[in-house]
């Protein structure tokens, strides 16, 4: 049994109108917009686009993109497809006879990924309770990339200042992109390290909000990143899974697989777990892996975040963990975006169909589906067990790495003989290295690891992080949703009134 009464208080967790002045203010910005602000059952579930929607650039900084922020965007990224845009990945390259599927985060607007749904999770319900008043607030998003991209961008549709946090050795591409969204420099804090160095983050955001003015809408405790997974993921995962299951009868959800990064898109693993009894199972870098071996250290799977547990991270319910080499994803980023590459994986078999959606797959989509060819793997899943992960961004994102790898892994020339030696190693059979599936013992020693961050550094309570345990917690989080959405029905009749 859940209850409204046993959710944490703060963490931008309201229920109600907590300042009319900020809220009516928020109105008033969306109106001289024309925004109306979708709910979370419309992010789940798109009402099809209006015409003036359908004809506005999905790169656009415009209000109608809002209405994009859900997996149902088709490969143009400006019409709607019926079945959330997909590739499944067959076993010959896969090394599995599981189906891989991997839902394509880049089908998203404006910044190509689905972190624009997490950022558009956190902010909404603050602005439509009073919580940001956009005409005095500045929205802070701290990130390793792409959810800052995500709340830059959510914040200019809504007439909101943001501000990006990133560290200043994530890929070109990022910094190119928030160049081009943010018109004050000051707007884009580079903090140091890379994509290990989540504490640095922290630390910016912790003197950023000495000033009240500074909302830190920090992704690894935003449970509306939670939130927007177990709904809108979660839902086309399923979506997507009944589309397949339609021409595979005997087909069965077997397991969902997210890297750790802010553990947001590991909440679609929840009601996934309810309604098929699927394993989830959460991948984090072999050159940092602090889930499986309490380890530490530098690598370049630009999308994870890590050296910490993330407090959304729903830990008892987790099944598995699986480590996968930055080796390995730099190395098959070379491979899959490579003349040569392409032409070893056609003579291998590799269809035309999965081809062409390489350069759908960026270097934490590439971790993704060798995690879940080794999660199929350790699992003894067959050809009837589908495991269903995301590619949360693609190529375009990380031109600049690729062109790192060619020179430091291949002496700057990648031919023939290269492509075959890579897809040998990394494609040639499927080890289980690097898996553990939890036990209860294994759960609370990976929970455990959290408190160190969350309690020790951030000040959490301890009441609050050790309430994290139960499942409880989690499905009291859930009874948020449909309050907020009648919120936002309430913001969008204000603003229509």
């Amino acid at each position: 049994m859940t209850s409204l009464s046993s959710i944490p208080e703060g963490f931008g967790l309201e229920t109600e109108v907590v300042d009319a002045v900020a809220r009516d203010r928020a109105v008033q910005r969306c109106r001289q917009a024309g925004l109306r602000l979708p709910t979370f059952a419309e992010l789940a579930d798109p009402p099809a686009p209006a015409g003036d929607v359908a004809a506005v650039d999905p790169d656009a900084a415009a209000t109608a993109n809002l209405w994009r922020v859900n997996w149902f965007n088709d490969a143009s990224r400006a019409g709607r497809a019926e079945v959330p845009e997909h590739v499944v990945v067959p076993p010959v390259l896969s090394g599995v006879d599981s189906p891989i599927i991997l839902l394509l985060g880049n089908r998203f607007p404006m910044i190509g990924a689905h972190k624009v749904l997490a950022a558009y999770s956190c902010l909404a319900p603050r602005l439509v309770t009073g919580q940001f008043d956009p005409t005095r607030n500045r929205a802070v998003w701290p990130s390793t990339g792409n959810y800052a991209r995500g709340g830059i961008a959510i914040s200019k549709i809504m007439g909101c200042r943001g501000v990006a946090v990133l560290p200043e050795g994530m890929s070109a591409e990022r910094f190119e992109w928030l160049d081009r969204w943010t018109s004050d420099p000051s707007d884009v804090i580079r903090t140091p390290g890379s994509e290990s160095n989540v504490k640095e983050i922290y630390d910016a955001c912790a003197a950023l909000a000495e000033d009240e003015a500074n909302v830190i809408l920090n992704q690894f405790c935003e449970y509306g990143n939670h939130l927007g997974h177990v709904t809108a993921t979660a839902a086309a995962v399923e979506r997507v899974f009944e589309h397949y299951a339609e021409g595979h009868a005997s087909a069965r959800l077997a397991g969902f697989v997210a890297a750790s990064g802010s553990a947001g898109t590991l909440g679609a693993g929840d009601p996934l777990k309810e309604r098929h009894r699927s394993a989830t199972a959460v991948v984090e870098a072999l050159e940092c892996p602090t889930l499986l071996y309490n380890g530490y250290g530098e690598h370049n799977i630009q999308g994870i975040g890590d050296k910490h547990v993330p407090l959304i991270h729903n830990v008892t319910n987790t099944d598995v963990v699986v480590a996968v080499s930055d080796q390995a994803t730099d190395e098959l980023g070379v491979l899959f975006g490579s003349t040569e590459g392409r032409k070893l994986l056609d003579r291998r078999g590799v269809g035309d169909d999965v081809i062409a959606h390489l350069d759908d797959l960026g270097l934490s989509s590439i971790c993704n589906l060798l995690a879940s060819a080794k999660m199929a793997a350790a699992l003894d899943c067959g050809p009837d067990d589908v495991i269903v992960t995301v590619a949360t961004d693609g190529a375009a994102l990380y031109r600049s790495e690729r062109a790192k790898a060619v020179e430091t892994a291949f002496g700057g020339e990648f031919g023939s003989s290269e492509a075959a030696a890579v897809a040998d190693r990394w494609l040639n059979g499927v080890d289980t290295d690097h898996v553990l599936q939890l036990s209860d013992r294994d759960r609370d020693r990976v929970f455990n690891l959290g408190y160190f961050t969350w309690v020790e550094q951030q000040g959490v309570d301890l009441a609050h992080f050790d309430a994290r345990r139960d499942q409880s917690f989690w499905l009291a989080l859930r009874d948020l949703v449909p309050v907020w959405d009648e919120l936002i029905a309430e913001f969008n009749a204000r603003v229509a009134g």
